[in-house]
């Protein structure tokens, strides 16, 4: 199961997490992602990030906010595109980081259960 990092042709009706066990490759997928965002100040970064005015920000707006060195943020900045959840653009000396919300839908959409919290196979 690797999430997305551009938006899916269809959606499914529910969760993998419902629809059926997840196989050895898949869990090693989702707990990298989750690992990504398992720590508060990765949290916050992806939190500052969407509601930076435009949706982007540049990583000399986010260091202040954080009260961490500039190598500690990049760090996890780093993580957070590596995990498919930021993009990261290059401009003169700045990098700006922008959210990919696809990946934040398709991890939503792997932890969501179904309305009512039933298993049901046949709605899938």
């Amino acid at each position: 199961m690797v999430l997305p990092t551009s938006p899916p042709e269809t959606v499914a009706c529910c969760a993998p997490l419902v629809r059926q066990p997840l196989g050895a490759a898949d869990a090693v997928a989702l707990a990298r992602t989750l690992k990504a965002v398992a720590d508060p100040a990765r949290l916050r970064l992806l939190s500052l990030v969407a509601a930076h005015d435009g949706g982007e920000a540049c990583v000399c707006d986010l260091v202040d906010a954080l009260d961490l060195s500039q190598p500690t943020v990049s760090h996890h900045l780093r993580v957070l595109v590596e995990a498919g959840l930021l993009t990261r653009e290059k401009r003169g000396v700045w990098a700006y980081y922008a959210l990919v919300p696809a990946a934040l839908n398709a991890l939503a959409a792997v932890l969501t259960a179904p309305a009512g919290g039933a298993r049901s196979r046949s709605a899938c």
